[in-house]
């Protein structure tokens, strides 16, 4: 937002002030300023001149030779206006003077020689009309500067609106000279207003609010009369150095209101509206505003209406039908307020976003839509004598913000600033930021106006923050604090969630990545993956990602094709959060999961399942003792990219919590036909409520071990779990492990069988075992095995 310090100056004295001294000021206690522009800088020797004639140029159709006044002299220059005329008192560019980049020099033009420039207001940087040359009123003195009269010189800051989000009083120049009076200790000049009760007795407004709960209050007036179209030259400049195209008086009049205190307010044709309805249609309907584009609106957008039809969206935008034009004699004046949140909702479902509806979403002070009408009619009357006021004001004030009064000692504020601020300075800085300040020694109970009340200050923090900021930050006094710190204590899940993430990282070199919460359609579309219907975002920004994941494996494919070019081996994971519909009660039902996925150019992809399962494995007895199994899970075929083989459960103690598989062929070919990727999903919810085992310590021998592998024939749909039983079944003191080594299938050379690889480990505590011990050991072992049918091979 752009903030004119000519204008600021209306309502404080800022003499013997340095400005751009006061604008860090304001930084450091109020806002952020983003920039600060010089204005009018680049106009230099631009003085009043009257057009005493004009010739045609005998070398061109559209260019004139003019002769100007300019009090000293007689110049001649060559125009090109298409609104010159003997006698148009026009601003005057003499030789060695500046507009903008342009400095004035004596050059010849077709031939013909020109000494000085007639100006248009674009040039002069007062708007954007170039269409031609600005004409002024005759009764300024020929040779004038016209910064005499002219507000051109000014310092203009620009504030980040984002620190404004919570402030909707500072939304107008009357706001921040407010702040601006305080930080001098200089007094605020009040708005010079109409006192509109001297127009009770006039009829009011036919208006009705017929939606009370996004209306809080609807003031309207009616004038007639108003034969002045445009507005005065220094409300154009204000406009244009704040960032607004000036039109016409009466719409200028309430883009200045706006600017100025903050209220947005909306002008109808007074012949063309008569009535206000306030509310919402039951069906969705056609609309054109005023910025020419039609748009449906729905049941839920808030509408002003005459008697038949829609004349505008309330908060955003007016109608076309009924917007003021240069023939307008009669006008109706809204200014209202409304709730925040359903114009912020209306303004992005319709994609209309204007300066109204920015304010409205900040939650204005209703207080200030009759100080706005006032405004406006002391405003109005100043320019245009002649206007007559045909209404009261009517106002329909349907819901009113509670009076806050906040009650505090001297000792509080010291408490929390850890400095000695006086009760005085107290009692001044509240008074000057208009707060209602009643004192007896050191406790002060404080009423919070009404454009604070909204939403900003509500507690004793915020009346010491507007007590500190005033006084300075910077003149705190640094040290030391004083304060008791005792250590936080990670939850259980948390500690194990980063113990996973280092297990990960640290000895299975994967990387940690981040990804949004939603799928990302059009990727997922492209690789060919099948999501199914979830919680959907109304107006995503982006359309194709309004899809809330309910899986986070999709993601981590993703980024597997974005990273193939650039590497032949990958590893990562994420733990991340996914929403598996909606509960009861209408929320997310969000849950916590954890994503692998291996990918490798140089690994077969068997070895890349089992480097995956590996990684699971350890993750798994790492966080909780326990030595997960893997099973058959037919769930996860729902999963177009899960392998209709080559797939597995994950369960603790009986409690699925998981899966693991190698990529669909059809999806690894679209990311890289030689890529071989294995992926995992476990439910970190699920995986928490097993408790873990304590940790058991087994000494450790001091004599050797043993190793045998045995090669078993075995069914070819047995699953190593059947086996590992019937292992336990063995009885044997000296068997101290044994574990999976490798798999072999050939239907031609072993058919109906497969042949599984086990390594088993034989150790004692007393002494070192001899052969003939082993031996008996192993046969024990292939005796019960050949009892199950499982021969050696």
């Amino acid at each position: 937002m752009l903030i004119s310090m000519n204008w600021i100056s209306e309502f404080t004295d800022l003499s013997g002030v340095d400005i751009k001294e006061l604008i860090n000021r304001f930084t450091l206690s109020t806002a952020e300023v983003e920039d600060i522009y010089e204005m009018g800088k680049d106009i230099k020797d631009v003085v009043v001149g009257k057009i005493i004639e004009v010739k045609d140029h005998p070398n061109s159709k559209k260019l004139h030779i003019v002769k100007v006044d300019i009090g000293t002299e007689v110049v001649e220059c060559v125009c090109g206006a298409p609104n010159v005329f003997e006698g148009a008192v026009v601003p005057f560019a003499k030789l060695g003077g500046r507009v903008g980049d342009l400095e004035i020099k004596e050059v010849s033009i077709a031939g013909v020689v020109s000494r000085g420039m007639c100006c248009s207001e674009k040039e002069l940087g007062i708007s954007d009309d170039n269409s031609g040359l600005m004409i002024l009123d005759d009764n300024y003195a020929l040779g004038c500067d016209i910064k005499e009269f002219m507000q051109l010189d000014d310092i203009v800051f620009e504030v980040d609106n984002k620190s404004l989000t919570n402030r909707p009083d500072l939304w107008g120049h009357y706001g921040i000279a407010r702040e601006i009076a305080a930080l001098n200790k200089r007094p605020l000049k009040p708005l010079e207003l109409v006192d509109s009760s001297v127009y009770k007795s006039l009829a009011p407004i036919d208006l009705k609010v017929e939606d009370t709960e996004r209306v809080y209050r609807f003031s309207c007036i009616s004038m007639d009369n108003i034969t002045k179209k445009k507005s005065p030259i220094n409300m154009r400049i204000r406009l244009t150095y704040c960032g607004m195209r000036p039109i016409n008086l009466l719409a200028d009049l309430t883009n200045y209101l706006m600017m100025e205190i903050g209220q947005p307010m909306h002008a109808y044709d007074n012949n063309k509206v008569k009535e206000i309805r306030v509310k919402t249609f039951n069906e969705p309907i056609k609309f054109l505003p005023l910025d020419g584009v039609s748009r449906k609106i729905d049941t839920d957008t808030l509408m002003i209406c005459n008697s038949k039809e829609p004349i505008g969206i309330a908060g955003i935008m007016g109608g076309e039908l009924s917007s003021i034009s240069d023939d307008t004699s009669s006008v109706l004046l809204e200014s209202a307020n409304f709730d925040g949140t359903s114009v912020r909702k209306s303004a992005t479902r319709l994609g209309l976003r204007t300066d109204a509806s920015s304010r409205y979403e900040k939650t204005l002070d209703p207080e200030m839509t009759t100080v706005a009408i006032e405004r406006f009619m002391k405003l109005l009357m100043d320019i245009d004598p002649g206007v007559k006021v045909t209404s009261s004001l009517t106002d329909s004030y349907v819901k009113r913000y509670d009076k806050i009064t906040i009650d505090f000692d001297k000792a509080y504020v010291d408490k929390y600033t850890g400095i000695d601020i006086s009760a005085d300075m107290m009692e001044e800085t509240l008074t000057a930021l208009g707060f209602d300040v009643k004192r007896q020694g050191d406790n002060f109970s404080v009423g919070v106006p009404s454009w604070r009340a909204t939403k900003d200050v509500t507690i004793k923090a915020d009346i010491v923050e507007e007590i500190t900021r005033i006084y300075g930050y910077d003149n705190f006094e640094v040290y030391s604090t004083k304060s008791l710190l005792t250590p936080v204590r990670q939850s259980v899940e948390r500690d194990n969630e980063y113990r996973i993430k280092v297990l990960l990282a640290d000895k299975y070199d994967m990387n940690e990545v981040h990804s949004y919460i939603w799928y990302e359609s059009k990727l997922n579309k492209e690789l060919g993956i099948h999501t199914e219907p979830n919680i959907r975002i109304i107006n995503s920004v982006t359309a194709e990602n309004d899809t809330i994941r309910s899986t986070i494996i999709p993601s981590l494919l993703g980024f597997v094709y974005k990273n193939v070019d650039t590497t032949p081996e990958m590893g990562m994971f994420e733990i991340g959060r996914v929403a598996d519909g909606l509960k009861s009660d209408g929320l997310c039902n969000e849950k916590k999961r954890l994503g692998i996925v291996i990918a490798s150019k140089i690994l077969s992809e068997k070895e890349v399942f089992f480097k995956l399962k590996e990684a699971i494995s350890q993750v798994i007895l790492d966080i909780k003792n326990i030595a997960p199994k893997f099973v058959e899970n037919n769930e996860i075929n729902k999963y177009n990219y899960v392998h209709p083989v080559n797939s597995a459960g994950i369960c603790l103690q009986d409690q699925e919590i998981g899966y693991f598989s190698v990529l669909n062929p059809r999806i690894r070919n679209n990311i890289d036909k030689k890529l071989n990727v294995a992926f995992a999903e476990i439910d970190i919810d699920d995986m928490e409520k097993v408790a873990a085992l304590p940790l058991q310590y087994k000494e450790i021998s001091k004599y050797p071990g043993v190793t045998v592998d045995l090669s078993l024939l075995v069914d070819k749909n047995m699953q190593y779990e059947t086996l590992a039983g019937y292992i336990n079944e063995y009885s044997c003191d000296y068997l101290n492990k044994y574990y999976f080594v490798d798999l072999f299938e050939d239907e031609k050379l072993l058919p109906g069988k497969k042949s599984v690889t086990v390594r088993f480990e034989f150790i004692s505590m007393e002494r070192t075992l001899e052969g003939h011990e082993i031996q008996d050991m192993v046969d024990g072992l292939l005796e019960l095995l050949n009892s199950k049918d499982i021969k050696l091979r």
